[in-house]
């Protein structure tokens, strides 16, 4: 009887990934800050937007000395009476997943990003620019509300600068 229930349970959660659909998201604020002006300087960091559901992310950083080794903290956060953590918190040495991409995780927000930005090599990273990015829909099916995503950019295990993209994901009627 629980092989059963079990087996049902798998099936219908199956049936519910496969033939639900992809999350929207619209984005809805950024903030870029640097905590050390001699190493990241943000030209530019806004949204634009062109509709009232289609905005695009637009970043412009400069990396005044040649970055070799760099980690990044992605985490997602839910709001829920202020921001809770939510499914994940990773932390990932980009220069090694450029060269070896092995976190699925990431890879997912890397395959987003890589068509719009010149994130496309391995180290060591000078101007790094992320234009007109609005196409976000993420492959599995999210909960609605309001999300925040973290990008915390660590050299010598310090936090030198982050990017904090606002997400709205609607309820999907």
């Amino acid at each position: 009887m629980l092989a059963n229930v079990i087996i049902l349970g798998v099936f219908v959660a199956v049936v519910f990934l496969v033939y639900s659909d992809s999350a929207m998201v619209k984005m809805t604020n950024v903030v870029c800050e640097s905590y050390d002006k001699s190493l990241t300087v943000f030209h530019y960091c806004r949204l634009k937007a062109y509709s009232r559901t289609k905005t695009s992310l637009h970043i412009n950083a400069t990396f005044l000395h040649p970055i070799n080794s760099i980690s990044v903290r992605f985490q997602m956060l839910k709001r829920a009476n202020g921001y809770k953590p939510f499914l994940f918190d990773i932390t990932v040495d980009a220069c090694q997943f450029l060269r070896k991409p092995n976190n699925p995780v990431i890879k997912i927000v890397y395959n987003m990003i890589k068509d719009a930005s010149n994130i496309n090599h391995s180290c060591p990273y000078g101007t790094v620019v992320l234009n007109d990015f609005h196409r976000i829909s993420l492959p599995l099916p999210f909960p609605s509300g309001d999300y925040l995503s973290r990008l915390d950019f660590l050299i010598n295990g310090k936090t030198k600068f982050y990017v904090n993209v606002n997400m709205h994901v609607p309820e999907d009627l």
